[in-house]
This record gives C-alpha cells, structure tokens and sequence, in this order.
C-alpha cells in the first residue's frame, strides 16, 4: 500500500491521463478536479486562447494542466487530437450534441477508436433531450427549469428574478466527476471505457432538497393543505416561521449577519440575549413562532430587526465569545469568504505565483487528505504553452495505446458490490451517497429511532426526506448504547466506504472515528464530511445551508450584493432579497456540498483500489460552497470586475437578461457577437444590426439601457412560446421562463417525456415522478429507486449480521434498535 505522504507531489489520480476540450465552465471544473487529484490534464485549445480564459476565475480553473492549440474545425488538427485520445484514459468535452456528432465524437465511435477511454460529456440539455439544440448558457437553464420563479423573492417586483451563481455548472461538473470515476472502476473490471454524460437541468435538479415532495403533495390533494412557496407575503412580511431561527439582520455598523438559531434551546438562548424572552408571556405572543397574522409578525420581526441593530459588530463578536448558544456567519463577498477563521484554520486557500499575473489567491483542492489539500498547486499554463511539446505528448499517446481486447462481460450498474455505511443527517452529506445508489451502491443510512430530522423538515409523513432517501436502507439504532453501537461495528468488516456528518470531533466521542473503525476493517474508506471541520475555531458548530451560502458568498452573488443601511424599510427589503439568494431550496449549499460528498467518495474508492491510502479524507461543506463559486472568488492583480445583476434583477446586461413578453416572460442569451450577429439577421431585429450604437460589444455595453429599452419593445409584442420557437429554431439562445417552482416544474409531463424525471414507487407516495439519475453511460446502467420509511431495513440487516428473530425482538423492545 503506498501512503499518502508518498503521494503528495503526485496525487492519487497520478499517472491518469485526461485530454480537455471542453470550452465552459463545467467542463473546466471537471478537468480542474482530476488535475487536483494529480492527473496529467492535456487542455485543448483553439487559437488564441479557450473561452474558459474569458471568465474571471480561469487561472484556478486551468491551474496544473498543459496547453496545446488545436482548431477542431480542421481537419488535420482533428486527427491531432484522435493521436492525443489513443492514449488518453479520459476526454472532456462540452460540444453540443449535433456537434459532436458531425464531427465523430459518438460513443459508438469513441468505443471502437478507443475502447478503454472514458469520455465526459457535458451539456445544457443532454442529448436526448427536445431541446438538445438550445445554447447552453446558464441562465436559459434556470429560466426554463423554474430557478428565476423559485427565487422571485429577490426582488419585490413581479415575475421572475435573475440567478446569478453557477448552481448548475457545479452540479453538471460533479455529476461528470461521478460518472468518471465510477466509469474507472468499471473498467478495471471489463477493461472497456464509455461515454459519461451530465447536463445542467439534472445538475441543478440535484441541488433542491426538500420541496419536490413538498410540491408533489399540494399538487396530489388540492385544497388539503394551504401552501406556502414564498417565505414573504406580497407586502414583504415574513410568513415563515423559520425567518425568526433564521434571521437576516444589519449590525449598527452596517454589517449584514445571518444568524440560524434552528435548535429549540439556540431559540431560547437568542431570546434572552435580545432581552425579548420575557415578552412571550404576554398573551398577544402565544403560539410563537406560529404568529397567525402578519401585523403580530410584522412586528415582531421589525422587533428583532430592531435589536440586532443596537450593537455593533464588534459588539456581536464578543456576544458569540460569550455565550456559545447564539451565532450568526457575516454575509460575505466571494472574496471575502476566504478569511473566514475555518478557511484560515483549515488552509483552504492557495497563493500560487503565476508567470504573468503574479501571486493568485485561491481555493485549495476540493478534497483535503491528512489536513493539506491532495497536491501542491501549479499555475494555469499560458495559451498554447504545450505546443513545441506537442509531438513528445504525441508519442507518449502512442507509447500508452491500449492493446488487446476488451472484455464481453455484460453492462452492469457500475457501482454495483459496493457498500457504504452513512453517518450523517439532512441533506448536506447524505445525498451524496444518494447520488451513489443511482449507479448501484448499497447505502445502509444509520438513523436514531425517532429519525432523521429530515423526515420531519415537512408537515406531510415523509414529505421532507424522500428525496435524500432514495434507494436507501434505514437502519434505526440507538448508538449511546452499547449493543447499538455493538451492532455498528459489525456492520463495519462487510463495508467498503464510511461517511460521517457529525460536527468536530463528534464521531470519536462515540466510537465510529477513522481509526476506530479501521481497527476493524482495515481496508475501509473512510470520508468525514462536517459543515466546517473536523477540528478548528468552528468545528463544533452546526452549519445550515443559509449560513453556508452567506459567508461563502453565494448571497451575495445571488442578492446583487451586500451594502450597508440605516433605513429600516431598505434593510427590511434587503433582508427579503438576500433570504431568496441563500435559502430559497432549490440551490443552495445543502446540494453542492451533498455533490462534493459523492466526488470524495468515489476518489477514496478508486485511490484504494490503485493502492493508495488517504487518510482524514475531508470534504467541509463551507469549502464546497467556495469552490463552486471559485470562478467568482480567485483574485489576481487586473482581474476583471464582476458582473452584478442589475437594481430589478432582470439580468446582468441587455443581451443577457430576462424581458417581458405579451404573455409572461423570455430570457435571451446573446452575449458574443456571433450570437449578437445571428440575432440581427431575424426580422424583428434586423434594424438594431445597422444602429451605430450597437455595432461593437463594447458601444453595446455603452448603450446598455437604451439596447434594453429596445428589446423590451420588441419581446413585449408577441407570446412568450413564439419567441422561443422562432429564436431558437435559427440558434439564438431565447427562452420562455417558466412561471412555477422548479420542484414542480420538473415534475411536469414536459421534463417527464424529455427524461429529466423517472418514475418510483414509494411506501408513503406510490407512484410518482422522482429526478432521474444526474449521471448516464453509454454502456453501464443506472436504476431509480425511491426512499425509504423510517427503519424499514433494519429487521434483515439484523438477520444479514446472524440476529435471531427472538434477539431482534428483545432489542427492539428495549429500544436499542426500532423499525421493522
């Protein structure tokens, strides 16, 4: 067994060889983890440069790799590029699906070229989907998905409002990350590679946590239940209990805090500290949080909003030092972020020096091993800086060309013989495994008897935690016992990978730290994946998505920003904005983190499986959060500035930007000039081709609002489904915007038919439509099971580990274990 120390100058993955092509930001995010883990990335480039190093963050993103130039159009250079692929082990790309396969880039192809590479294939739609063609910009995605009508709240303006994180980059790029790495472990055993595919509406469907089901029941018993979608009313008072545990309030100073005192006694404490507590005696309270109206919520919000303001933050940082039962995360930038004291702790960020921008300031490796990230971090290679070394790399492909054939063994679910045992609760680490079991992992999910809180999170049974259950085993078991915890380390020997959740040094204390269960299986993978930290200054802390994406900076991304007040009303509609930015559900840090839980797991697995150790394998949910925005947070000297939404979140400029129609509303997505060109050869735009005003991209930025005002004119003549049909049936990204939250917009007969949701059975729901896996292959299968109930397995997990029926009763009447 090689150790990890031996490793660090390599990585894990070293000796892997992955050919890039790709030209987006998944696609970047895709090769950047392999190159983290130590593979030697080939980035493909056109020239003068790929459209990655268009985006602020490119120097982290390209960090490590090699640059060729290649011009894919060509046919000569094509051929380059099958040289590079025979001896690659994986390729990435993000061509359109007609792209690829003009030019040869099917999995039928790639299988007989090249029969043991692992290819990547990302997309906006996927490719076999009705809108397969559409451009594949972000923002189309979140429009037609629902994303804009979810996070409406952004601004009190009607209609939809502008996201502007790369929620779904993230989740298509971990999605290509699973596939690949399980696509290596398959083919340790067949021997044959195969096309991996991810798109950005699964990757996004991935980060909702709850609501689906939530959706699904107020959609299945109209009128049973009174729905709540939004957390303000159309007055901008809150209507959500939650918004009190979670309150956004400014300091007297100015500084925005997110405080999230879920926890009935975290409640209390924070009560007292704003000397309201003893006001709950007044009879005019009872039922709190429960206020039934919106004048006594009203004013009890503009109370504690009121309080919070009478210190400063400084004041409130000595109130945290002091009474460790109240805490709140400062709503940082994405810069800011990399201050936080657990980032510092945790070494989480990296100064690289580059050539020709000098020092860069950015994320560490998104797994960490041994409290240090997997390798020492290279700069991003200048354009073509590969290229008088092209053909050694040439031969070097042709020197590892595969021979012999591969094997006839059947497809199988590529996860299939493979155990994980799961400590954890929520949403945060448990869906990663979940992720997992699509692809035929075994998740036995180890549950308290009352159950993981999740299951509760929705009034409706179940409602909450169906989703991060599926094709799960609950075990219930109560293991502050000894025989529980007996029960555990039996279950151990027949594993092979263990997540934990638990803050700081939690899992020790009860006996299922790293060292601890290797003492009974060695060979165990083990993964801790806390909020913060295992150890450090916020280790023992719970975090909470809402907290996560404030100090990360995805509020702020989202929120337009964060800025200063002192006028209650702006500070009240601020607050509204930025709890849309950070704790609307359907993408937030509860799912990115969830996703990077599945990446650490399956790069533990494979590095084992080559022989590798890596011990404090570690994945923290604030460093996911940064690492997803890490096109936003890398800094450099002259880094470009960063495009904010505008005041009404309606987009980042004219061309990129959502606009009323006759019907509702499209978002277009224009932003190049070639995109700009094939907009102005259609009718209803030919006169803004020949406007002096707009000729170039820089007079167009120029006349920003007078491009806008025009547009506005022109989309508001005709029927949202009209603008799309025509614009996008000549390759103009335009889109109508779905006016429904995602978590039922994707449940819809037209996502159904398009593929992106399944059917499932459920013990609680019976049939119903569930996300379809994140992540397809072209040769290996994948299943969609639904969850579970509440200690559904643990009667023949008992029975799998020897228990007889009579021991399985004694234990289930002296609550050591529950459930069927």
């Amino acid at each position: 067994m090689t150790t990890y120390q031996q490793e660090t100058a390599s990585g894990p993955l070293a000796g892997l060889v992955v050919v890039d092509a790709s030209s987006t930001l998944p696609g970047a995010q895709v090769s950047q983890f392999l190159a983290d883990c130590g593979a030697e990335v080939i980035m493909v480039e056109p020239p003068g440069g790929s459209m990655v190093r268009q985006l602020p963050g490119w120097p982290a993103l390209l960090r490590g790799k090699r640059s060729v130039t290649l011009d894919l159009r060509d046919a000569a250079d094509q051929e380059t590029l099958r040289g590079l692929l025979q001896g690659a082990d994986v390729f990435v790309h993000t061509l359109r699906p007609g792209t690829a396969e003009r030019i040869g880039l099917t999995a039928e192809a790639l299988a007989e070229k090249y029969p043991r590479l692992v290819t990547a294939h990302i997309t906006g739609w996927g490719s076999d989907s009705p809108w397969r063609d559409y451009k594949g910009w972000e923002g189309l995605v979140y429009a037609k998905t629902g994303a804009m009508w979810s996070k409406r709240q952004l601004t009190l303006r009607p209609g939809p409002a502008f996201v502007t994180a790369p929620y779904a980059s993230w989740g298509a790029s971990q999605a290509a990350i699973h596939g690949v790495l399980a696509a290596l472990l398959e083919r340790d055993v067949s021997g044959r590679g195969q096309v991996v595919e991810s798109d950005l509406v699964r990757g996004l469907g991935a980060l909702e946590v709850y609501n689906w089901f939530y959706e699904l029941v107020l959609h299945r018993f109209p009128g049973a239940f009174t729905p709540m979608d939004v957390a303000y009313d159309d007055d901008g008072i809150p209507q959500a209990y939650l918004i009190f545990a979670l309150l956004i309030a400014s300091t007297k100073d100015g500084t925005w805090l997110q405080f999230a005192q879920t926890a009935p006694r975290l409640m209390q404490a924070w009560l007292i500290e704003l000397g309201l507590a003893q006001d709950l005696a007044d009879p005019k309270w009872a039922g709190f949080p429960m206020l039934p109206t919106a004048e006594l919520r009203g004013e009890w919000w503009t109370t504690m909003l009121e309080r919070v303001r009478e210190r400063t933050f400084e004041e409130w940082q000595e109130t945290f030092e002091r009474n460790p039962d109240v805490s709140a995360e400062i709503f940082n930038t994405p810069d800011g972020s990399f201050d936080h004291p657990q980032t510092v702790f945790d070494g989480r960020v990296q100064v690289v020096d580059h050539p020709e921008l000098g020092p860069v300031r950015q994320s560490s490796t998104l797994i960490h091993a041994k409290g240090a990230p997997l390798v020492p971090l290279r700069p991003a290679p200048s354009a073509g800086a590969d290229d008088a070394a092209l053909a050694a790399l040439l031969d070097a492909a042709a020197a590892r060309r595969a021979t012999g054939a591969p094997s006839d063994a059947p497809a199988t679910l590529p996860l299939e013989g493979i155990t994980i045992l799961e400590f954890g609760s929520m949403f945060a680490g448990p869906y990663g495994t979940t992720v997992l079991t699509d692809m035929g992992a075994r998740v036995i999910h180890v549950e308290t008897l009352e159950g993981d809180n999740i299951r509760s999170l929705v009034a409706f049974p179940e409602a909450g935690g169906a989703k991060v259950m599926q094709g799960k085993e609950s075990l219930t078991v109560d293991l502050a016992t000894a025989e529980g915890l007996s029960i555990v380390h039996e279950l151990v020997p027949r594993v092979d990978l263990v997540v934990q959740c638990f803050r700081g040094d939690t899992a020790i204390r009860m006996g299922l730290g790293e060292e601890q269960l290797k003492k009974l299986n060695p060979g165990l993978v083990y993964l801790n994946a806390p909020g913060y930290g295992t150890t450090g200054p916020y280790a023992g802390r719970p975090a909470y998505a809402p907290s996560i994406d404030a100090t990360a900076g995805l509020s702020a991304t989202d929120g337009g920003g964060v800025r200063a007040s002192s006028d209650m009303a702006e500070i009240k509609l601020r607050a509204a904005s930025l709890h849309a930015a950070g704790a609307v559900n359907c993408a937030q840090a509860d799912g990115i983190a969830a996703l990077a839980v599945g990446s650490g797991l399956l790069l533990g697995l494979y590095a084992k499986r080559r022989g590798i150790e890596l011990p404090d394998l570690t994945t923290t949910m604030l460093a996911s959060a940064q690492q997803s925005v890490i096109v936003l947070n890398t800094q450099y000297e002259g880094r470009p500035e960063l495009e904010q939404v505008d005041g009404d979140f309606l987009g980042l400029h004219a061309l990129y930007r959502l606009y009323p129609a006759a019907d509702g509303w499209v978002f277009l997505a224009t932003p190049y000039d070639h995109e700009w060109a094939a907009l102005t050869k259609l009718a209803p735009f030919a006169a803004l081709g020949g406007d002096a005003r707009f000729t170039t991209r820089e007079l167009r930025r120029a006349h920003d609002a007078e491009l806008a005002e025009t547009l506005a004119g022109i989309f508001a003549g005709r029927a949202k489904a009209d603008w799309e049909d025509e614009l996008t049936a000549q390759d103009v990204g335009c889109v109508a915007v779905t006016e429904e939250n995602l978590e039922w917009a994707m449940q819809d007969d037209a996502f159904f038919d398009a593929g992106y949701c399944v059917e499932a059975v459920n013990p609680i729901f019976d049939e119903h439509r569930r996300l379809a896996p994140i992540t397809r292959f072209s040769r290996s299968r994948t299943k969609a099971d639904a969850g579970c109930t509440l200690g559904q397995h643990t009667t023949a997990i008992l029975r799998e580990l020897g228990y007889a029926d009579d021991r399985i009763t004694d234990l289930q009447e002296r609550s050591v274990v529950g459930g069927a």
